[in-house]
């Protein structure tokens, strides 16, 4: 069953590229409210436990080396099909594949450095959103 909510992050690229402002505007203008949000940075343990699910692919070391490199912004976001419609917005992982009016479209540099990450299930979605907000920190 669809919730309502899905966690997001925009990633260090797009943080030390400016593009914080820019990225909210596209997520808000996308009919997403933001029930909680922070200015946050993991640590090389908080990366490898987030993406713990990857730890057998080839691409781990430098996922955990890329999202620890620096600060990230951390949100919770809430619209009907959540989960989905976020998908959509933020477009495929490669950007130049991604669909013109996407934020990976707009802000993404690689594969690799692609902006923002999006939970890809709705379950995925309560454990991300947990992993990063207390419920105090949940409105």
């Amino acid at each position: 069953m669809a919730t309502n909510r899905t966690f997001t992050m925009i990633k260090p690229d797009a943080v030390e590229a400016g593009n914080i402002g820019g990225i909210i505007n596209m997520i808000t203008e996308g009919g997403f409210k933001i029930v909680s949000m922070k200015l946050t940075q993991l640590t090389v343990r908080d990366a490898q436990k987030f993406y713990e699910v990857h730890s057998e692919r080839p691409f781990y070391g430098e996922l955990v080396e890329f999202m620890s490199r620096g600060p990230i912004v951390a949100a919770i976001l809430e619209k009907e099909n959540a989960v989905e419609d976020f998908r959509k917005l933020i477009g495929a992982t490669n950007p130049a594949e991604a669909a013109e009016g996407t934020i990976r479209k707009k802000y993404a540099k690689s594969i690799g450095e692609n902006a923002v990450h999006g939970s890809d299930s709705d379950e995925n979605a309560a454990i991300e959103s947990a992993f990063h907000f207390s419920g105090r920190e949940q409105f």
